[in-house]
């Protein structure tokens, strides 16, 4: 027996062609994954991170608890620091994803009765903390700081006012004024919150991210950067200040009510970010992305695409059994793309989502480009 409410929403999925299924590992050419540096693959940060671990004599391979019951493991203190510096953060507190770090920080730092304001287009890991807190919400249209502000003018005598977007979203590429953004919430005192998930690994000097090549670390509340996409690894953290990790270690549920992550995981993250500081990928991958825009201008295909700088490069194809169509020819000649369907997006917003790489070669990227522009 199944619940027939439940069995409804998955034939209605099936109906209008949204039903997801678990895809398998493929050959195919990269232009769908997050490992825009190719550090997941990298056998370098690989036999560092073990051989670290054994010349340590760390011969463990569960954090075995809680980072307050037993699995804060010393190599934690060693990474924060890291993350603190390379940062430029008061404090780092390190999660076990990006879901649970956004989870953790919208879920318990709003207050009844204060405000959050967010991005209509943020990520689904900020909406479901968001909705776990006890403050009210509002969101504000995509990137339109003039609704932002006639918002704000609205709640401005409320307790504190949260403000929440990401410096690259990750379904459009695209970025806010990041800032006018700052300025604006001084204007009003309110804390920016800023997931730079998508940022970290591409800009910035070293790949620290947006915030930190705009020079405006030390004017945001909290940033949040994650090690499953550019840095290949596993984990999150929330940077900002000592107060504010405090908070989190007492009162976010998503960091006290889990198993901490494995000392081989820690390990990775360092000698990830050790590698950023020797990588030449970053700059293949930023030769790369304005290679893929000159051959979107080339072949005419820009009014398909949403402007972005970032590894995302996002074409609109609306209607789910089209773009469907199209992500399938596409693996049908060797290309890994993905279609971004509603309800994921919106309707009439459906698209194809590229994902470019340091290790995609220009040969490549001519090739799917010339592909896109006969299927659509």
């Amino acid at each position: 027996m199944f619940p027939k409410k439940l069995q409804q929403k998955l034939n209605d999925r099936n109906d209008d062609n949204s039903l997801r299924e678990l895809g398998t590992f493929n050959n195919l050419i990269d232009f769908s994954s997050n490992d825009y540096l190719g550090f997941s693959k990298s056998k370098n940060i690989y036999t560092k991170a073990h051989d670290f671990l054994i010349d340590n004599e760390v011969e463990q391979n569960g954090a075995t608890g809680s980072r307050l019951l037993s699995g804060s493991h010393k190599l934690y203190s060693v990474l924060e620091n890291t993350l603190s510096a390379f940062h430029n953060s008061d404090s780092a507190l390190v999660y076990n994803s990006g879901y649970d770090a956004n989870l953790g920080i919208f879920s318990s730092v709003p207050q009844r009765g204060d405000v959050i304001l967010y991005d209509e287009h943020i990520h689904a890991s900020i909406r479901d903390g968001i909705t776990m807190s006890n403050a009210k919400s509002y969101k504000f249209k995509h990137n339109d700081l003039k609704d932002l502000d006639a918002i704000l003018k609205r709640v401005q005598n409320d307790s504190e006012i949260y403000i929440a977007t990401e410096s690259v979203f990750s379904m459009d590429g695209d970025s806010p004024d990041l800032v006018a953004l700052v300025n604006l919430c001084k204007a009003y005192n309110a804390y920016l919150i800023v997931d730079e998930a998508h940022a970290v690994g591409i800009f910035g000097k070293n790949g620290k991210g947006l915030i930190q090549e705009l020079g405006l670390e030390k004017q945001i509340f909290a940033r949040i950067i994650t090690f499953g996409k550019a840095m290949g690894c596993h984990g999150a953290s929330i940077l900002g200040s000592k107060q504010l990790k405090d908070y989190l270690v007492n009162f976010s549920r998503s960091f006290i009510y889990t198993t901490a992550l494995s000392p081989h995981s820690i390990a990775t993250i360092l000698f990830a970010y050790e590698e950023l500081l020797v990588t030449k990928t970053i700059k293949k991958l930023r030769q790369n992305i304005l290679f893929f825009k000159a051959e979107i201008n080339k072949l005419k295909l820009q009014d398909y695409f949403i402007n972005s700088d970032s590894s995302i490069q996002c074409c609109i194809i609306s209607g789910n059994d089209k773009v469907k169509a199209i992500a399938q020819r596409f693996q049908q000649k060797g290309f890994d793309v993905k279609a971004i369907l509603s309800p994921t997006v919106p309707k009439e917003q459906e698209r194809l989502r590229f994902c470019l790489h340091a290790y995609n070669s220009e040969k490549e990227i001519t090739a799917i480009l010339t592909l896109l522009e006969i299927c659509i």
